[in-house]
């Protein structure tokens, strides 16, 4: 196939491209790199340095393609509280460009990659995806509202879709040196800077981290294959439900570091309790969890490490 990947230079988009590329398939890839490197992006990849939101700037590069992978976003909750206007165009205007643009170019199908920020505080957990979503911050709203012009553009159009779910992806090539996002590789970079991590909150906050391997598989079944064609999946673990305390107890624990976290006020609408299941994934996606928190951890040192605090 011929695959466009939009944000190939993040985390998520440059693993798939090398994913793409290992198979066999040819990649176009998008980035206005404000969220990811340059240095990320895959050889082999046709790369156009574009902003996905000037529609007239990238149309021509969805011509001739089979796939469009979406992964492009300003993944920012807790920064959408106060810059709504930058993380709503940057997550819902973008997928109408992509969408607007595929349809045009008469691109087969559309996988988009979505957050459990659309799940909000629910009465229980884990997240199944039967539920009805319940955003509470502009970012989530702003993935909620991609959803559901995926599945009217897409419907309307007769163009494939998939709606993937990912949550607290993390492993090498994630950012650290950002403020908002991404908790798991600011404590690292921090406590390697011999600084103590922030906790927003009390710390009780309760997570489960997706390490990158593990999501890629299913992710590509769901490209490559229709098992989930038309439908909303949750992809990444359900196990080792941890708090935020726990997880930079972990990380201390690796880096055999003194810790006393810096506790700050919680952060504006935040969900307290976020840990979606993994069940449709398992049983449509082969989706198995390979590897442990603490392996995914002391592989993210590592890379940091080797990267540079």
């Amino acid at each position: 196939m011929k695959v466009l990947i939009t944000g190939v230079a993040g985390f998520m988009g440059s693993h798939l491209a090398d994913e793409f590329i290992k198979r066999g398939h040819s990649v176009v890839g998008i980035d206005n790199l404000i969220g990811g490197y340059y240095e990320n992006v895959p050889v082999g990849v046709e790369f156009y340095a574009k902003d996905l939101g000037d529609f007239d700037a990238v149309a021509d590069h969805f011509r001739g393609v089979d796939l469009v992978v979406h992964t492009a976003c300003t993944a920012y909750e807790g920064l959408s509280v106060f810059s709504p206007a930058l993380i709503t165009r940057n997550t819902s205007h973008i997928t109408t460009v992509a969408l607007s643009a595929s349809i045009r170019a008469g691109v087969k199908k559309f996988v988009h990659m979505s957050s459990m920020a659309r799940y909000g505080t629910q009465d229980s957990v884990p997240f199944t995806e039967d539920m009805t979503p319940k955003p509470q911050d502009p970012y989530g709203i702003a993935k909620y509202a991609s959803e559901l012009l995926i599945k009217n553009i897409c419907e309307t159009h007769g163009m494939k879709y998939v709606i993937l779910v990912p949550h607290n992806i993390i492993g090498p090539r994630q950012k650290y040196d950002d403020p908002f996002r991404n908790v798991a590789s600011i404590m690292i970079n921090r406590m390697l800077s011999n600084k103590q991590p922030i906790i927003y909150g009390d710390g009780l906050q309760m997570r489960c981290f997706s390490f990158m391997q593990d999501v890629l598989d299913p992710m590509m079944t769901a490209c490559e294959t229709d098992a989930a064609d038309g439908l909303t999946v949750n992809i990444g673990p359900d196990e080792e439900f941890v708090s935020i305390n726990e997880l930079a107890q972990r990380i201390a624990t690796i880096l055999n570091f003194d810790l006393e976290p810096i506790y700050m006020p919680e952060r504006l609408r935040e969900v307290k309790d976020a840990n979606c299941s993994a069940d449709l994934a398992r049983k449509i996606l082969n989706y198995q969890t390979k590897t442990k928190l603490d392996d995914g951890l002391k592989e993210l040192v590592s890379w940091i490490k080797n990267n540079g605090t």
